[in-house]
């Protein structure tokens, strides 16, 4: 899809897709890169949480993933040439793995002040029906913020087992089916939910949130974030340069520090002793970022 078409299509609907990233080979040695990580820090649960919540920090590959151009130039004629990347958490369904997303909203959780965000969701895997991929409710984004209420579900991926409070037809949902390398672009506002992943292979997506430089965070909290493209001229938020290397301690202590951070932002009126994200010695899993 062109970028102008696109951009179009993501005004009209609040969403967009396929994006053609990577190839699928390239796809695959990411996954492959992250797969090694992840069996490296099997015996460190703490750095492996942290791992899938910022791969971009701590694996050069996704590093380069997020600077794609193709997703640049995807996002750019939505948010404009100044872009930074404010998280790019790893949405993983093992296989058969029962796990699902309920209908939500993202902004509603993130504690941002304004809507310049586009969340490209980028499949490391095949994200079909079968395997729970992402479903969307055209226009849904132009309700703006609607309630919702904390389940925390153990079955439900997000933080909060969070679920909208309004009636959501699942008929109306439209399947995002990607093959691997490809992606899709949603608005935080956007009703989204997703599946089960039935089948015998893991579902892999990196959620990666897109958002202009003039954003900051409602807190006066200054969050880690990646300068992409253009320059920032506001300075809300502290920008990392990439990886100092592959799964480098001092990138896990940047990353520790802006999960306390995360953590405050995500459980913000609720008990976080009870969630999904961000726990172990801070009191919460460290997870990845709300989204599908």
């Amino acid at each position: 899809m062109m970028s102008e078409a696109l951009a179009q299509t993501y005004e009209r609907d609040g969403f967009a897709f396929p994006v053609d990233v990577v190839s699928a080979s390239e796809a695959q040695e990411i996954r492959d890169d992250l797969e090694l990580a992840e069996s490296d820090l099997a015996d460190d649960p703490e750095k492996l949480m942290l791992l899938r919540a910022y791969p971009d920090r701590l694996l050069p590959s996704f590093d380069r993933l997020i600077r794609n151009t193709r997703l640049i130039d995807a996002v750019t004629p939505i948010l404009g040439p100044d872009l930074m990347v404010w998280s790019s958490g790893l949405f993983i369904k093992e296989a058969d793995s029962p796990k699902i997303v309920s209908w939500h909203q993202d902004l509603n959780y993130w504690g941002l002040d304004s809507t310049s965000e586009v969340t490209a969701w980028v499949a490391l895997s095949p994200s079909t029906i079968e395997s729970g991929c992402m479903r969307f409710v055209p226009g849904s984004h132009t309700r703006q913020s609607v309630p919702h209420n904390d389940t925390f579900d153990d079955n439900n991926l997000l933080s909060r087992g969070q679920e909208i409070a309004v009636e959501v037809d699942d008929r109306d949902g439209v399947d995002a089916v990607l093959q691997t390398g490809q992606a899709s672009l949603h608005h935080g506002h956007l009703f989204h939910a997703s599946g089960p992943n039935t089948t015998a292979d893991r579902r892999i997506g990196s959620a990666i949130r897109y958002i202009s430089t003039s954003m900051k965070q409602n807190s006066g909290d200054r969050s880690l974030v990646a300068l992409v493209s253009g320059e920032d001229h506001y300075r809300h938020f502290t920008v990392a340069g990439p990886p100092r290397g592959r799964l480098a301690e001092e990138d896990f202590d940047l990353c520790r520090r802006d999960a306390e951070i995360k953590r405050r932002v995500l459980y913000e009126g609720s008990d976080p002793s009870k969630g999904k994200r961000y726990s172990g010695r801070w009191g919460a899993r460290i997870g990845t970022h709300d989204g599908c």
